[in-house]
Order: structure tokens, then sequence, then C-alpha cells
């Protein structure tokens, strides 16, 4: 190999470090060191091992997320009960589970961008759980690519949907928020200017 070659490996740091020293390599494999043997000590200090109980099937008890918790012996660390909670006389079945409304037919905010600084109102309204649609008709191709890239990133981190209901227009629906199957019907015929604030 040419010596420039070699100048650059080693200015690189590729070539053999010439500080390593390898001690392994010098020790012939053929010498081997007798093992020291240890007397056992006398039968009554030699220790022995404690013997673990191994828990009996009726011992184990399931616990949450796929743990089994060993129950220890009787009356060693017995948990005291927890007392039940007290039930409302004005709702004596509440344990049953919690009603919640369903999220009502939110009326879609319309945006229509020039620029990329319009996005803020799109985050706003987005934000306040909010249906928008922007409408990116007219918008220069480059400028509607990133305003797409900013709805879906923007629908994914506050998991809501983005779907494309006509040419160049989009819903964003935040997660809570329905938009009205009629309304969903007059955003695909085009009929923006009924939303138009």
């Amino acid at each position: 190999m040419p010596k420039w070659m070699d100048s650059a490996r080693d200015f690189l740091g590729l070539g053999e470090d010439p500080y390593y020293d390898d001690d392994y390599d010098l020790i012939d494999e053929d010498v081997l060191e007798d093992p020291v043997e240890t007397p056992d000590p006398p039968a009554r200090t030699r220790a022995r091992p404690a013997r673990v109980a191994e828990p009996e099937p009726a011992d184990w008890d399931e616990g949450d997320g796929g743990v089994r918790m060993i129950r220890t012996a009787p009356g060693e660390h017995d948990p005291v009960p927890a007392a039940p909670a007290p039930r409302s006389a004005a709702f004596p079945d509440s344990d049953r589970g919690v009603v919640r409304p369903l999220p009502g037919s939110a009326k879609p905010e319309v945006v229509s961008p020039t620029r990329f600084d319009d996005v803020q109102s799109v985050a706003d309204a987005f934000k306040k759980v909010q249906p928008v649609i922007i409408n990116l008709q007219g918008v220069d191709r480059d400028l509607s690519r990133r305003l797409i890239d900013f709805a879906s990133g923007l629908c994914y981190g506050l998991e809501g949907e983005m779907e494309r209901v006509a040419d160049q227009v989009f819903l964003l629906t935040p997660r809570g928020a329905e938009v009205s199957a009629d309304d969903r019907r007059r955003l695909s015929e085009g009929q923006l200017d009924e939303y138009a604030t």
C-alpha cells in the first residue's frame, strides 16, 4: 500500500493503534494453572441452605396485568378489607356505569387560506373541538401541499380525522365532534357558501 494511503488511514484513525498492546497474545495457551483446592469446612460449621416452601396452587391470587400475587401465610400481614363505598339512597344502582351525553353535531368552520400563516386559525378552531373545512381551491400547489401536511399532522397529534370531501376541500374533525350527514352531503356537493361566516 502506498505510503500516502497509510498516512491518510492513520490520520482518520482507521489504521492500527500504535499504543495497542495485547498482552494476551504473549501467553502460551499450553500453560494452565492448577486450581486451588480449599478443604471443606467441618460439618458442624457448614451452612445448610434454607428451604423455601413452594406455594400451593390455592395460594396463588390473580393480580392486575397477568401478574400472580402470592398470599402470605394466614395471620401474617393480613390486609384489612376496605369498606365498600356507601350507596346513595337516591342512586341505588350507581355502580352500573356512567351515562355520558353523545356529542352533538357542530357546524364546521370554513377556512380558505391564502398563505401558510393562516393555519393558526385552523389549529385554534380544531383545538376548540370544532370541525374545520379547509378550502384549498385556487391555492398554489406547493402551499396546498404544505397546508395538507400541517392539517394531517394536526389531526394525527390531536387524534382527529381528516377526509377529502370535494376537490381541494378537506374536512378536519376533532375527536369528540361530529358532522351531520346533511352537512357532509352539502360539502360533497360543493355547497361551501352556506358555511361562510
